[in-house]
């Protein structure tokens, strides 16, 4: 009976052998299987990976010439601003210079009426004298200070020296013609007297 018993037992165990080796093999099989799926998934993943990286890549590129054109739009639009408001400036100054030898006309018609409050016609020439000048100065042109102020070479123009020790050294004693600056740009300069 020993026999059978130990023969029962060796049919056990050899069962559990076997199907431990088929288990054995089935794990085998099914860690290939994952092994290739997951061989598969990283090759899937380099692939988007790699298409990720150019639309990356793309991407970047497009916002870096977005940027860039924005950028050169930006400094062309201040450019031309910058060019419009310079040439609004000259266009300005060229026509403060043809209006001033028209104020000087009235200065110098209105400066030989004798009694300018009695004379209407003098009046209305006074209104409209007051008008040009109101106009120049919302415009920003102001007149150049000069009679008593020290001689300014970049302000004045000298067209005459005079020896006069009251008045001081380099000082101008006369005016003969007013100065303009517009926006602090001298457009005139005025023509003075000035005391050696």
């Amino acid at each position: 009976m020993e026999k059978e018993t130990g023969a029962e037992t060796d049919l056990p165990e050899t069962e559990p052998a076997a199907e431990q080796e088929e288990a054995k093999k089935a794990a085998e099989a099914k860690e290939a299987e994952a092994a290739e799926e997951t061989a598969e998934d990283g090759k899937e993943r380099k692939f988007f990976k790699k298409k990720k990286d150019k639309k990356d890549e793309k991407i970047e590129e497009l916002t870096d010439r977005l940027t860039r054109q924005m950028a050169e739009f930006d400094n062309f639009r201040k450019r031309t601003e910058k060019e419009k408001a310079n040439m609004y400036a000259i266009g300005a100054k060229d026509i403060i210079e043809k209006i001033l030898p028209v104020v000087d006309s009235f200065e110098r018609g209105l400066a030989t009426v004798e009694n300018p409050e009695e004379d209407p016609f003098a009046d209305g020439m006074n209104k409209v004298y007051k008008q040009f000048t109101t106009a120049l100065d919302e415009l920003g042109v102001t007149v150049i200070e000069a009679v008593g102020k020290e001689f300014d070479p970049n302000l004045h123009n000298a067209v005459m020296h005079v020896e006069d020790e009251e008045a001081g050294e380099n000082i101008v004693v006369e005016e003969f013609m007013k100065g303009y600056m517009y926006k602090g740009s001298v457009v005139r300069h005025s023509m003075v007297k000035v005391a050696n």
